[in-house]
């Protein structure tokens, strides 16, 4: 790209960077934060509604039961009422043992068959399974990490889209949104692609719809660093801000 066009690029709030080998055209982050800015009554106030993730200090001391009762409360979430989770998780914690990882991976297929039948939580025998499934994902990892936390914690901080995967092959039902929202309420760094999240990012010239195939997953990553780099803000911040930059 030749610096002549590099530069009008930069006057129209634009930023190169290279994807799949080719330069491709992406607005700058700071051009984004200003509009979200204008839109939520300055900076100030837009500062004010940016959530920040947890350090890696603070990603190594959450509990691994506290890991499973995140996942089981996103799990089941998906495709459900918020609230009506949120109304019935003392049933959750009590029927599953207050998230004791070793218990619940242990559970029989007997105890499985009952919890099925159990009014105080969400009686879907799917979404149930999950807990047992996932409860031995994260004693595995503790196995070869220490904790789920230290597992978090040491994965590459510009890897996101690695992390989701992961997420995905290992665990049960933490494939999509369910397993970014998991990440996102654990505290570990991650965007969201919330439906005003994906406008932005067209808007910006990452993808042209909601990105799920590794070519167009792989752009958002090399985005998000890119914008990362400029701003020195996480991804959590920075998927904030797409958020707030759209009507």
């Amino acid at each position: 790209m030749s610096t002549s066009l590099m530069f009008r690029y930069q006057l129209a709030g634009l930023t190169n960077y290279v994807c799949s080998g080719k330069y491709m055209a992406l607005q700058t982050f700071s051009s984004i934060f200003e509009r979200a800015a204008e839109r939520k009554g300055g900076v100030s106030a837009l500062e004010d509604l940016l959530g920040k993730p947890k350090t890696a200090a603070q990603l190594k001391k959450v509990a691994d039961g506290e890991v499973l009762a995140e996942m089981t409360k996103c799990v089941f979430r998906s495709g459900f009422v918020w609230k009506v989770i949120e109304n019935k998780w003392p049933g959750f914690e009590k029927a599953f043992h207050g998230f004791d990882v070793t218990r619940c991976a242990m559970l029989s297929d007997e105890e499985m068959e009952a919890l099925a039948d159990n009014a105080e939580i969400v009686r879907n025998a799917k979404k149930i399974e999950s807990v047992r499934r996932n409860a031995q994902y994260v004693l595995d990892v503790r196995g070869e990490h220490g904790s789920f936390g230290n597992y978090l914690a040491a994965w590459p901080e510009d890897d996101f889209i690695g992390l989701w995967d992961e997420l995905k092959k290992r665990g049960d039902r933490l494939g999509g949104q369910t397993g970014r929202f998991f990440l996102r309420f654990i505290g570990r760094d991650t965007p969201m692609f919330s439906k005003d999240v994906v406008k932005a990012m067209i808007g910006a010239g990452v993808v042209d719809k909601e990105p799920t195939g590794k070519a167009a997953l792989n752009a958002t990553q090399e985005a998000f660093n890119q914008w990362r780099a400029e701003s020195g803000r996480t991804y959590t911040e920075i998927s904030r801000v797409l958020a707030l930059s759209v009507d």
